[in-house]
């Protein structure tokens, strides 16, 4: 081990994970990955994972989906 802290860039996500931002099946997730849309990393058992900040950036891009913080309620006044 390198004792390295990990950062938040570093923040890595299941398929799961990124389906329930995006509200749809991870296998949905994984035939973006397939297709180019996300970048996968493959663990070292083969499972993939998904850096946190290009699927936030990935989710802003998408028209009508807001964050889950209460700004979408907040930005319709």
């Amino acid at each position: 081990m390198t004792g390295r802290v990990p950062e938040a860039a570093d923040e890595l996500l299941t398929p799961a994970e990124v389906a329930a931002l995006f509200r749809v099946d991870p296998k949905t997730v994984t035939r973006w990955a397939k297709a180019g849309k996300l970048t996968s990393i493959r663990t070292l058992g083969g499972h993939r994972r998904y850096r946190a900040a290009e699927v936030r950036a990935l989710l802003g891009e998408i028209p009508g989906q807001r964050d889950t913080d209460g700004d979408a309620a907040a930005s319709g006044q």
